[in-house]
């Protein structure tokens, strides 16, 4: 019998009620007008509130950077997780919290926008998880 089958638990795969699942987001999205507007400590904060929003909706994130224009995110999440809901949740909420928190943003950007309105989402196997991991982490060394 093939090895493979018999160590199932030996994997990647999240085990829920009813369910067993493997599924990896690279997220890609730009500041309206590609601002650099995500500076000075406005990064660093903007990490912490997307750690809170993961936590809050249950999904995990992997990989992480906030760039001056633009962030890269690696998220893993349940399969009844909608990836445009998840873009969603992730611009609508750390819009808000970034206006009410550094009101000066909306200077800036005309309109009362904070990001574009377009995304890149792109699904990731297990194969190339550890490079977009890579790829995702040396974006402040780029």
């Amino acid at each position: 019998m093939n090895e493979e089958v018999i160590n199932i638990k030996n994997n990647s795969l999240t085990y829920g009620r009813g369910y067993v699942y493997s599924i990896q987001y690279h997220i890609v999205w730009c500041t309206k007008y590609r601002k650099k507007v995500l500076i000075n400590g406005i990064d660093v904060r903007l990490k912490a509130y997307l750690k809170q929003l993961a936590f809050d909706y249950d999904f995990k994130i992997t990989a992480m950077e906030v760039m001056p224009d633009h962030i890269h995110i690696l998220v893993d999440c349940k399969p009844q997780f909608f990836p445009s809901d998840m873009i969603k949740i992730l611009k609508g909420n750390t819009a808000r919290w970034l206006f009410r928190d550094y009101p000066k943003l909306k200077e800036s950007l005309w309109g009362g926008h904070l990001w574009n309105p377009s995304y890149c989402i792109v699904t990731v196997s297990d194969r190339s998880l550890e490079k977009v991991e890579n790829y995702i982490n040396s974006q402040k060394e780029r």
